[in-house]
């Protein structure tokens, strides 16, 4: 890239290099995270130099970026993925970071959801400088201390934002395991064991305690 080039940039070309929509970009500038240049026209100008500082330093090998993660266990829970997406950007943007939002609806059991392989890939390859989340919990369930040993050992800082409870997550852990259940009810179906029966009523019971 020639580092001499115009430095300021239209909403558009701003929102594609930062990797968000135009909608997102404004609405970080209403909540004062970014400063827009005004023309003599009355046209909004981004400097394209604050908002990506990496594209203007000397080039030492790919550029390491910040990866944040969402997740919801199902679609009808998306208002709150968008909760969580909008807190990471407006955190992440706040910062300066050049990063993305990535965002899974799946379990939080299960670890093939295509937005986790993807960050998953990023950080084995190299390209992740920090991983954000608002919970542990939205990364995985099971098996989030083993990815942030993964991170330890790429040099990939971890943060999470929000460290307390989180009751939504608690939601979807219950809805999970009621799947988890129902596939093992189906697979126990005509087993006249009863102790399998007693199994699924116990899982049952601990879940109805968690709602």
């Amino acid at each position: 890239m020639n580092h001499t080039m115009h430095r300021l940039v239209s909403i558009s070309e701003a929102a594609r290099a930062l990797g968000v929509s135009i909608t997102t970009l404004r609405r970080w500038e209403a909540a004062g995270k970014l400063l827009a240049v005004h023309t003599a026209g009355g046209h909004r100008r981004y400097d394209l130099a604050k908002l990506k500082p990496e594209m203007f330093r000397p080039h030492h090998g790919a550029a390491r970026r910040t990866v944040a993660y969402a997740r919801v266990a199902h679609p009808e829970r998306k208002d709150d993925l968008e909760r969580q997406k909008q807190a990471l950007e407006l955190h992440c943007a706040g910062q300066g970071w050049a990063f993305e939002v990535v965002a899974d609806v799946g379990s939080g059991i299960n670890c093939r959801k295509k937005g986790l392989k993807y960050v998953l890939h990023a950080i084995a390859d190299g390209q992740v400088e920090r991983l954000v989340l608002t919970n542990k919990d939205r990364l995985l369930y099971l098996g989030a201390e083993l990815v942030f040993a993964i991170c330890a050992a790429k040099n990939v800082e971890v943060l999470i934002l929000n460290r307390d409870e989180d009751t939504a997550i608690e939601d979807d852990l219950a809805v999970d395991v009621q799947e988890i259940i129902q596939t093992l009810s189906l697979r126990l179906h005509g087993t006249p064991a009863p102790q399998n029966r007693k199994l699924l009523d116990s899982i049952r019971q601990a879940v109805d305690q968690m709602k």
